[in-house]
This record gives C-alpha cells, sequence and structure tokens, in this order.
C-alpha cells in the first residue's frame, strides 16, 4: 500500500505583519499552512484574501505562484511531510472541504493573535489564524492532540514535532516543484 502523507508549511514573507510576529516570537517562521501534496497545488490557511490588504482575512486556498507569495517572492519557508493512513486523510479532507464550501462565514482572528502573546485563548467564534486554523484541522481528524487549545498553537509549535520530516527549507519559489512552475 502507498505511503499517504500531509505536508506543513511554514512560511516568513517578510511583510510588516511578519515582522511584527517575528519581533515578539524569535521564531524564524509565522505562518502555517496545511497541503495535500508535495507539489503544494492543493494548501490551506487563514490568511490576506488580497495580498495589498491585510485586513481581507479569512479562510483562503494559497496557491505559491499567486497572491501572497507571488507580492513578496523572497518568502522564505521549511515543508514537512508526516505519514497519515487513508482515514485519517480522507478525514482531513473532508474537515477542510467544509471550510472551503463555507469560507464566507470566516474570518481571520486577529484578536487570538494578541491571545497568544499573553497566553490566553481567544476564540471568537468562526474564526482562526494560521496556526490555529491547522492545529485545529489536525485536532478534529485525530491526527495531532494539542497539549493546549489550538488558539494557542503557533507556527514554531510545528518545527519540533515527532514524525514531521523536513523535505525542504530555503527559498519558497527555489522548491524545485515550484521553480519548475516559474
Amino acid at each position: 500500500m502507498k505511503k499517504k502523507y500531509i505536508y506543513i508549511l511554514l512560511t516568513d514573507t517578510g511583510t510588516l505583519f511578519s515582522k511584527t510576529i517575528k519581533q515578539y516570537t524569535k521564531a524564524p517562521y509565522n505562518h502555517a499552512s496545511i497541503a495535500f501534496d508535495l507539489n503544494l497545488n492543493e494548501m490551506y490557511s487563514f490568511g490576506r484574501r488580497n495580498p495589498r490588504n491585510p485586513i481581507n482575512s479569512g479562510f483562503v486556498k494559497e496557491d505559491v505562484l499567486e497572491g501572497i507569495y507571488r507580492a513578496f517572492p523572497q518568502t522564505k519557508c521549511v515543508l514537512y511531510k508526516f505519514e497519515v493512513d487513508e482515514e485519517k486523510l480522507e478525514k482531513l479532507k473532508s474537515i477542510i472541504d467544509k471550510f472551503e464550501k463555507n469560507k464566507d462565514m470566516y474570518y481571520y482572528n486577529l484578536l487570538g493573535i494578541v491571545g497568544v502573546a499573553f497566553n490566553e485563548p481567544i476564540e471568537p467564534r468562526n474564526s482562526f489564524f494560521c496556526s490555529q486554523f491547522v492545529g485545529e484541522v489536525l485536532n478534529r481528524a485525530g491526527v495531532i492532540y494539542w497539549d493546549k487549545r489550538t488558539s494557542l498553537v503557533t507556527p514554531n509549535d510545528f518545527r519540533n514535532l515527532p514524525g514531521f520530516e523536513v523535505v525542504y527549507e530555503g527559498m519558497l519559489l527555489e522548491y524545485e516543484p515550484i521553480k519548475s512552475k516559474i
């Protein structure tokens, strides 16, 4: 039976917002996304719907050649893979599908970012920030159970998870499957 993987992409775009977060966290990456393929064609997160407008944010299907990544081509990243069984993979896809079908009812949890700074979960209804979303999806699918609320999960928390294997680290547009599309 062929192995199944999910992929977690952590990025640092260098935007003013990401620089502000980085000043506080001192972590190398400040955005998290979940993908279902090594080429990052099916990748999801909570972030900007328009690369030039940080206010218009929510659930997004990300495209590494468009949107925020096109606007910030110097994005640094690390890509992890994690083996899952078929049942968990289908559960993850089902959860993401529900988010996608109802994307207009979801908002970016900016207050939650402030909550992380004070280690206080802030969870407005239908609101997530990027790592909260990825952490929540993994939790709901039974892939990872966190020792804290998902509203306190940061991109840095993914860096030391058991079973997560680094696939690539460097400039996002230098990642071979993406570089070959440019």
